[in-house]
């Protein structure tokens, strides 16, 4: 299987993170070059398609941002991010497209402890990369934000295992750019850690995350956090229940905006399970201790 430079729905998982209208920028075309094409996502308020070697995506008002963003990590060398090469015809961005597996799969590599520390230090060496890159003040995120502001970094918003394009047993790719918004490092690593130690029932482990047995969330925060590079584990499940709430607060305030997918989310019922996972965590907390 291939892999996207988006991943079209997660297994038993779903984002919150931002869509909108195209915005009206100016952007370097791209003239076309078609050696194989297929629709990659296909969702009412976003569709992907991949043209030989790139993926076209819609454009939103923080696309400049984005771009800005992909522009910096190929400036420095950060091989894991794909490259964007412009506009096309239709008003589309264009990206590299990254070869390897990705989507539901990604959740078997990091089951393991070598896949969960090479998950781990894979969002560390993004960290360092982005660590010098600060985004012009009128370059607007998903989120509302603009330029850095005043934050750490700029994380990746959407670090979770159907993001990372892996090849045998080795992460080769960062996926899916849209989330992207001023944080700390510590954001990106709560948000990680919600579904990778994991913060969620056995049952779903079993069924739906590719857990063999229940896993050990004490044992497996610790391993995230050593490879990562943090010297203690000291207030990370406060982070991430922090990082859930948040959560709802941005899809409360992006569905009130009237910004899609969110205004259907909320329709759904998707705020009473962003809640349930919420209440879960502050039930479990014995579970992430050793």
């Amino acid at each position: 299987m291939t892999s996207t430079s988006c991943w079209p729905g997660r297994t038993a998982e779903r984002k919150a993170g931002a869509e909108g209208d195209r915005p009206c920028v100016a952007f370097t075309p791209v003239t076309e070059d078609v050696t194989e094409d297929g629709v990659l996502q296909e969702q009412p308020h976003r569709r992907v398609e991949r043209i030989g070697d790139t993926v076209r995506r819609p454009t939103y008002p923080w696309s400049p941002a984005i771009h800005a963003l992909l522009r910096h990590l190929e400036g420095v060398g950060f091989p894991y991010s794909p490259r964007f090469l412009g506009v096309d015809a239709d008003g589309r961005e264009v990206l590299t497209y990254l070869e390897g597996e990705s989507g539901p799969q990604g959740w078997a590599e990091v089951a393991d402890d070598a896949g969960l520390a090479r998950f781990a230090r894979l969002l560390r060496d993004y960290h360092d990369a982005v660590a010098g890159f600060a985004p012009p003040d009128d370059l607007r995120w998903s989120t509302g934000e603009t330029g850095s502001a005043g934050q750490e970094v700029i994380c990746h918003g959407d670090f979770g295992p159907w993001n990372v394009v892996w090849r045998d047993g080795d992460p080769v790719g960062l996926l899916d750019w849209d989330y992207a918004r001023p944080a700390s490092r510590l954001h990106d690593v709560a948000y990680a850690l919600e579904y990778v130690a994991p913060f969620r029932d056995d049952a779903e482990c079993l069924r739906a995350l590719r857990y063999s047995a229940p896993p050990d969330r004490g044992h497996r925060l610790e391993l995230f956090a050593s490879a990562y590079g943090l010297t203690s584990t000291s207030g990370l499940v406060d982070a991430v229940i922090e990082v859930q709430q948040d959560g709802i607060d941005l899809v409360c305030r992006l569905a009130g905006a009237g910004t899609q997918p969110h205004v259907d989310w909320v329709a759904e019922g998707h705020l009473e399970e962003l809640a349930a996972r919420v209440a879960w965590s502050e039930a479990n907390r014995r579970l992430f201790s050793r």
